[in-house]
């Protein structure tokens, strides 16, 4: 549990980690080794002790990573108007609805609130679909001390709506942190990593891949694993496609958007790539030790965009574009808001220029950032996706 380059965390934190850690061997020495898609699954959403469902802080410059609407109230502004050009296309005999998708600290909500004010574009609804009563509660709080004058359109949601919504759906960095199983390609075959024990130390095994799990891997990579190289190691998601079509069926009219960082199938799984994706936050720190205090650290993976894609279209949406976060950005009028941002004193314009330039630059979000959506009942193109659409590389 100790790595000399992350800091050791507090007594209360390590209190929690190590129930979680009772909690994991106690189910591998009952039922055997863990896939790692269920260690991911317990080490992220555990009740009372998984990294999402603890009391701990989790993002801004304070917790162990930071998304893009913490960064700068741009990025949600900029959400805010795509989410327009929807919001003033639905019919007023329906109830106009966003629904967003793991709220993290509520500050996207909040500036994408303010922004629709601004443009006299408010939905009725807002909908905050938060698993984590932890989180939940700090995003009640938030937008309750900060936006009371919009608190009376939100309301929370433990499952999807019952009723499908016609608006947006959004979500920003929530595919990363949908559990994974990995796997490498071994002299013996396709083998799946487990998650095991050596005494009471957490370990990587390897087995044989179930054949209908190997299957649905073969249908990620579409292409034989004699392509691969020996030891070439990734991961894949077996839960995006019926969580996309499950989320899709939540829309009626209107656009499903994700905001993520990811590759597209080619490069995800590019013989070149061999080592995966897979990521662990903490502290403002990203390393690969997965067994790093369980429950502590964030534990994500890049999304492979092209299953997601075929999913959405198998829940009966439109590719409605691909591109990445920053020409997203600046379709949406970046730089407008920009010019309207700056104030007079130095410091505040060195800090919108560095917000700027971490949102939009190769070497920081821009690139490695995309954003896609999906379209169900619109007959018009979507602003973000005007100045460059990628889609063609899905």
């Amino acid at each position: 549990m100790s790595d000399p380059r992350l800091p050791v965390p507090p007594k209360d934190a390590q209190a929690v980690s190590q129930a979680l850690a009772a909690a994991l061997r106690k189910e591998i020495r009952a039922t055997g080794d863990l896939s790692f898609a269920r260690y991911m699954e317990l080490a992220l959403y555990e009740p009372g002790l998984g990294y999402y469902s603890a009391g701990a802080r989790k993002f801004g410059e304070g917790g162990d990573f930071v998304t893009a609407p913490e960064i700068s109230p741009l990025f949600s502004r900029c959400l805010a108007r795509q989410c327009a050009q929807i919001l003033a296309a639905i019919d007023g005999d329906q109830k106009s609805t966003i629904l967003e998708l793991g709220a993290g600290s509520g500050v996207m909500a909040a500036d994408m609130l303010a922004e629709l004010a601004t443009m006299d574009c408010l939905p009725d609804r807002y909908l905050i679909l938060e698993v984590s009563a932890d989180l939940r509660d700090r995003q009640q709080a938030k937008l309750a001390t900060d936006m009371p004058e919009y608190f009376p359109r939100i309301d929370w949601l433990v499952n999807l709506p019952a009723e499908p919504i016609h608006g947006c759906i959004v979500a920003n960095e929530v595919l990363d942190a949908l559990p994974v199983e990995r796997f490498v390609i071994a002299d013996e075959g396709l083998q799946q990593l487990m998650v095991g024990l050596e005494g009471d130390r957490f370990c990587l095994q390897s087995r044989e891949m179930p054949v209908d799990l190997a299957s649905r891997l073969t249908q990620c990579l579409r292409r034989p694993v004699t392509d691969f190289p020996g030891g070439y190691a990734s991961e894949f998601c077996p839960l995006l496609p019926s969580w996309t079509t499950a989320i899709a069926s939540c829309l009626a009219r209107g656009m499903l958007l994700f905001t993520d960082y990811g590759l597209t199938r080619a490069d995800y799984y590019h013989p070149e790539r061999a080592s995966g994706t897979l990521m662990c936050h903490y502290r403002q720190r990203a390393h690969d030790d997965v067994f790093f205090w369980p429950g502590l650290q964030d534990i994500t993976a890049w999304v492979e965009f092209s299953t997601l894609a075929e999913a959405a279209a198998k829940g009966g949406l439109d590719l409605a574009g691909f591109t990445t976060q920053a020409h997203w950005l600046l379709a949406l009028g970046l730089d407008e808001l920009v010019a309207q941002s700056v104030g007079s004193g130095q410091k505040a314009q060195v800090e919108l220029a560095q917000q700027v330039k971490t949102l939009t630059l190769p070497g920081e979000m821009g690139e490695r950032f995309k954003a896609i959506a999906f379209a169900r009942g619109l007959d018009f193109a979507l602003r973000g996706f005007a100045m460059r659409d990628f889609s063609d590389r899905l």
